[in-house]
């Protein structure tokens, strides 16, 4: 008895003796982050420019307003031209211009004395057939709630980099849980055999609209290491936390840059969860 006393005294000391420990981490100027999305859907497309702050900062980025942004065509050398507007707080492209499935494109950033490139081809998107939902009652790891999944093909042997964007009632879900990322990792049958959203509950009379892209590669891995460092706690067994990879290069200029550029299809559905309805064609 005298031992198990001593040892609890012993756990007691030590799991007390534990602090919130801040890392001296080393100040650098500021980077321009730059968030690009370029789409076959003209009102999706945007570049949106700021600058980085330090770890512990907990202010918003300041945002870039004055630089020259445009995205050219490689296969036909259109340029688009892009215009920040103070009310969506980006650069939007010109006459809402779209993408066209099969073209590359480069995207252009310049600023002060840095230019910055990145390239990215518009794939074609997969095929969805229909969406259907069922109610599953609560059970252990899931809530209860009614879930969707999704039918159709991916006839693709390459490429099939995918991301799946969620808007519940005109709320765009992007927490850290909600980056619903998936590749051909376990084939390309996952769409055929249908694709629960299974970590996605929804109410009756949820009004829900479904984005799915098909990524480059380059792309899906900056999503992918973003994802990871969200998760990041910092402990002991977690990696240090370092930014996720960027696509976007350097041309000219001595400041380097953060973020990515991604170039996709966009499929959109959209459906109203029904009690007496379970499928959408």
């Amino acid at each position: 008895m005298r031992n198990l006393i001593l040892i609890l005294i012993l756990s007691f000391g030590f799991f007390s003796c534990q602090e919130e420990v801040f890392l001296d981490l080393n100040t650098v100027d500021p980077m321009p982050v730059i968030e690009a999305v370029w789409t076959d859907m003209g009102t999706m497309n945007y570049v949106k420019l700021s600058k980085s702050r330090d770890f512990y900062e907990e202010e918003d980025n300041e945002l870039i307003k004055d630089a020259t942004v445009f995205i050219q065509n490689l296969n036909s050398g259109l340029v688009v031209p892009f215009r920040y507007t103070e009310q969506a707080r980006r650069y939007l492209p010109l006459n809402n211009a779209r993408g066209r499935k099969g073209d590359k494109y480069r995207l252009t950033v310049r600023w002060k004395d840095n230019e910055y490139q990145s390239e990215g081809l518009l794939l074609h998107p997969p095929k969805l057939d229909s969406i259907r939902y069922e109610f599953k009652d609560s059970r252990l790891f899931r809530e209860e709630g009614y879930y969707v999944t999704l039918y159709g093909d991916i006839p693709f042997a390459e490429n099939n980099n995918y991301r799946i964007r969620i808007v519940r009632n005109d709320t765009l879900l992007n927490s850290r849980n909600d980056y619903l990322l998936f590749d051909d990792t376990f084939g390309t049958s996952i769409l055929n055999n249908g694709f629960e959203l299974a970590g996605f509950p929804f109410r009756a009379n949820d009004r829900v609209r479904l984005e799915l892209f098909r990524l480059n590669r380059d792309a899906f891995d900056y999503l992918n290491q973003l994802v990871a460092l969200l998760f990041n706690d910092g402990g002991l067994f977690s990696p240090p936390p370092q930014n996720p990879a960027s696509n976007i290069r350097l041309v000219s200029g001595k400041t380097e840059a953060l973020g990515y550029f991604m170039v996709s299809p966009v499929l959109i559905e959209t459906l109203v969860i029904s009690p007496d309805l379970k499928t959408s064609d």
